[in-house]
């Protein structure tokens, strides 16, 4: 089994660790006239419209 050698410095953590960052979600217009930001493959919240067809009941 591997073992470290030496124990790993805070600063080499830090600095591995500063690469770990969230991403803000990609959003796309909805198609309906208000112009909704949506999440890609998935049905408007406010419309309820997905890829032109009514799948849900608009809010």
């Amino acid at each position: 089994m591997a073992v470290p050698k030496r124990r790993t410095s805070r600063a080499n953590t830090r600095h591995r660790r500063a690469q770990w960052k969230a991403a803000a979600p990609t959003l796309a217009d909805c198609p309906c006239p208000r112009r909704e930001k949506v999440i890609p493959h998935r049905a408007c919240t406010h419309c309820g419209l997905y890829r032109d067809r009514q799948i849900t009941e608009p809010r």
